[in-house]
């Protein structure tokens, strides 16, 4: 399984403090071919130290430095250098298990009908104990973000879909990303392991994301992937022939159903 190359891709802004834990998560893999790109999105702390450190312990880190874009950007700036065939983000405040790259790689081995793996997630810091997130499916993708910022996928996923997109300034950019992949078919499969430790805080860009930068991504999002939000509502509604009759337009249609998928944001994840 070694022969297959990961390029674990940790973008860091004003987060330096954390930046060790993530790292040392990186390096204690059980899975020896990797590379790990860090981010510096013009973090004004002192990220380009804490990176220097790490390049000097073990080869396979890396370093950049971006003027300040965001996430997206950032992720971007990362992958656009990575020499994996699959990609792992993860934020400078999270972790993963030691065998986390090795299983998801095993996962992709078996099945090449995947697109997206990823696994069962505890949450540390200020709260602690399971994560517990909603099953992965093609209408709940579509309503909400189930799938949290760390999984893994292929490169060329990135390159097929044109990267994260920089108008997610506000966060959900994981969700968008995922539809993305996803709406034209592949597989998603989750490990039945613990792979992914969320760091819980003050601060976080779940907690501070007003109402009206969510409202302006999640209606963003609905109308980028209008076609697959509405092909999947419809698949619910099959049933209902006498609503179905009353939406005329995918305007309408659309309204209906941003007005539904509001009620569920308290499962978009994360950044």
């Amino acid at each position: 399984m070694n022969n297959f190359s990961v390029s674990i891709i940790v973008p860091c802004y004003n987060q330096a403090q954390f930046l060790d834990e993530a790292l040392q998560s990186v390096l204690d893999q059980t899975h020896s071919n990797w590379e790990c790109i860090i981010v510096n999105d013009g973090s004004p702390d002192n990220t380009e130290e804490v990176a220097h450190e790490w390049l000097e312990k073990d080869a396979r880190f890396k370093y950049i430095y971006q003027k300040n874009g965001g996430l997206s950007s950032a992720r971007n700036a990362g992958i656009a250098m990575a020499k994996g065939e699959f990609i792992l983000p993860l934020d400078a405040d999270d972790k993963i298990s030691k065998a986390y790259v090795q299983d998801a790689i095993a996962a992709f081995q078996s099945d090449t009908s995947l697109k997206l793996v990823y696994c069962m997630a505890e949450k540390f810091g200020n709260e602690v104990g399971p994560w517990i997130l909603p099953i992965y499916s093609f209408f709940t993708i579509a309503r909400y973000n189930s799938i949290f910022c760390s999984a893994v996928f292929r490169k060329a996923e990135w390159e097929r879909v044109g990267g994260y997109d920089l108008k997610m300034i506000y966060g959900l950019e994981d969700w968008e990303f995922w539809i993305a992949i996803l709406k034209d078919g592949g597989n998603v499969k989750c490990l039945e392991t613990v792979g992914f430790y969320y760091r819980v805080k003050a601060g976080s860009m779940a907690k501070t994301m007003n109402e009206d930068d969510r409202l302006f991504s999640e209606h963003y999002v609905s109308n980028k992937h209008i076609d697959f939000i509405l092909k999947n509502y419809e698949a619910l509604h099959h049933a209902n022939r006498k609503i179905l009759g009353q939406l005329t337009s995918k305007k309408f249609l659309l309204n209906r159903f941003t007005r539904i998928s509001f009620g569920f944001t308290l499962f978009n994840l994360k950044r």
